[in-house]
């Protein structure tokens, strides 16, 4: 944890000992294994968030196996936790699980922006599948320094948790990680089957960023200079 952290943590005085003892107890409830046969699901989202100043909008996109859009929504707010490795899911769940509950079609599976098991106690893809019911698949573009690669394996306390995935030749590769409800295997053959050249990102976390910077831009126009 850098000076900044720390200084953030007084500032809202956050009791970051008893979310890790929150967040392990939540990890036990994980199930790292296929709940379904995901052949055969029709319907897949993807969920990211971005940021303005101290606002956050977050924003879901819903892909039938077509990679058509049959759905999306969107939350905004204040952030009322600050940015702090290893608590991103409280500064960003609430308004993801608010997206989440406006979409009219369910998604069966998701991907999330961010760390599942390659987190060493509850990454936010697994958070998000403990509040919603629904498996999910962490996809980060860096890793957490708790975590070691090992080949193609992410390995975290001796234990593969995840996969590097080269998705985008000449591009760093992505970090993939079961969040819940789906195992490692799964994860990163699914996130293969919904890759789109030449983008970097399988499709719903693509698409769902590109849906994040146009509501950004509505909710939140650039002003002008004075």
């Amino acid at each position: 944890m850098n000076e900044k952290e720390e200084e953030l943590i007084k500032k809202y005085k956050i009791d970051t000992e008893k979310l890790k003892r929150e967040q392990i107890a939540l990890s036990k409830s994980l199930k790292i294994k296929d709940s379904t046969d995901f052949s055969e699901i029709n319907l897949i989202g993807g969920i990211d968030s971005g940021f303005q100043g101290n606002n956050i909008v977050s924003t879901i996109v819903v892909l039938n196996k077509e990679m058509e859009v049959v759905d999306q929504s969107y939350a905004s707010g204040k952030m009322k936790f600050p940015y702090i490795s290893g608590f991103r899911a409280y500064r960003e769940m609430p308004t993801r699980l608010d997206a989440f509950s406006k979409l009219d079609e369910k998604p069966e599976l998701i991907f999330i922006k961010g760390h599942g098991t390659s987190h060493p106690r509850l990454g936010i893809a697994s958070h998000f599948s403990l509040s919603s019911d629904v498996p999910t698949i962490g996809v980060a573009e860096s890793l957490l320094e708790w975590t070691e690669v090992k080949g193609e394996d992410i390995v975290l306390n001796d234990k593969v948790v995840g996969k590097v995935f080269h998705s985008k030749k000449g591009s760093n590769p992505l970090y993939i990680s079961p969040g819940n409800l789906i195992s490692v295997d799964s994860a990163l053959k699914i996130t293969k089957e919904f890759m789109k050249h030449p983008h970097k990102l399988p499709e719903p976390l693509h698409l769902a960023g590109k849906y994040g910077r146009k509501m950004e831009g509505e909710i939140f126009p650039k002003t002008r200079a004075q």
